[in-house]
């Protein structure tokens, strides 16, 4: 009988098998919860949107403590505000300078949306953006990132992690494989060198939320999905210079502006793989 138990538990200490039962139950989560959120307006829709959040950051735990088995210190509390904050600005700078890099080349122009509702815009790209945020990094840089490390190491994490969040964007409105690629490059290799820098998903979340938040504001699509923000923007030139109907991801400035960011990133997590537990490798 003990036998039997301690095979059972090795089963699920096994980490493709916790990496899947913790993201079904954030995509539960998800599902449950998002029809709540759509439905409803205001402030209503953003509580239920940070309860989406909360639900689906105590699934990720309970995964983690109880299935897992491990310890949690990539969403420790201490410094979380900070941390998120540093994310938030990582990302404005980089969707702002990669905005300002595509309107000088012609790309963009910009005009205000008359008779908008600043605060109704304000909610809405809010919520979708904190929303998408953390349940994809609580999966991709927070489940799989993590259960793939334990079995391959950092490096397969990272590439892995990336691979798949340019995949899963696929099916979006105006997806492509060039977009795809895109996304696996300036998302996928930035979140994910992000994570490996900070080792905590604060300074991730952030960066994501802040990322699609000015998007949203700006009525850039987001991935695809198209967004009513403050301003009307026109479209100009080639899709590899302004990513066409997908939106700012699918052009070829970000990718490059997000490289010049990654870089240093992975620099920095190799400079700082002393200070954690989880060391990366050498080569």
């Amino acid at each position: 009988m003990d036998e039997k138990l301690s095979k059972w538990s090795l089963f699920w200490r096994f980490p493709i098998i916790w990496m899947i039962a913790g993201a079904i139950g954030i995509i539960l989560v998800d599902a449950f919860i998002r029809p709540l959120v759509e439905q409803s307006h205001g402030l209503v829709s953003l509580l239920w949107t940070l309860t989406l959040g909360f639900l689906a950051i105590m699934v990720y735990m309970l995964t983690m403590k109880y299935i897992a088995r491990r310890s949690i210190p990539e969403l420790s509390r201490k410094g979380a505000g900070v941390e998120a904050v540093m994310g938030a600005l990582t990302g404005l700078i980089f969707i702002a300078l990669s905005t300002i890099i595509i309107i000088s080349l012609g790309g963009y122009t910009f005009q205000w949306a008359n008779g908008v509702d600043t605060g109704t815009v304000l909610i809405v790209s809010i919520k979708a953006a904190l929303g998408a945020a953390i349940v994809e990094e609580l999966i991709f840089r927070g489940l799989m990132f993590q259960a793939i490390n334990k079995w391959m190491g950092n490096w397969a994490g990272l590439a892995v992690t990336s691979l798949f969040f340019g995949i899963a964007h696929l099916g979006n409105t105006g997806a492509t494989l060039w977009s795809a690629f895109a996304l696996t490059l300036e998302a996928g290799m930035l979140l994910g060198a992000a994570y490996l820098w900070r080792r905590n998903l604060w300074f991730v979340m952030g960066l994501h939320f802040s990322w699609n938040a000015l998007e949203g504001l700006l009525g850039i699509p987001v991935s695809g999905h198209s967004s009513v923000g403050l301003f009307i923007v026109k479209v100009n030139g080639p899709s590899l210079l302004t990513g066409g109907d997908f939106g700012l991801e699918g052009s070829m400035v970000p990718v490059i502006i997000s490289l010049l960011i990654t870089i240093p990133m992975l620099y920095g997590a190799i400079r700082n793989r002393n200070h954690y537990g989880m060391k990366l490798p050498e080569n």
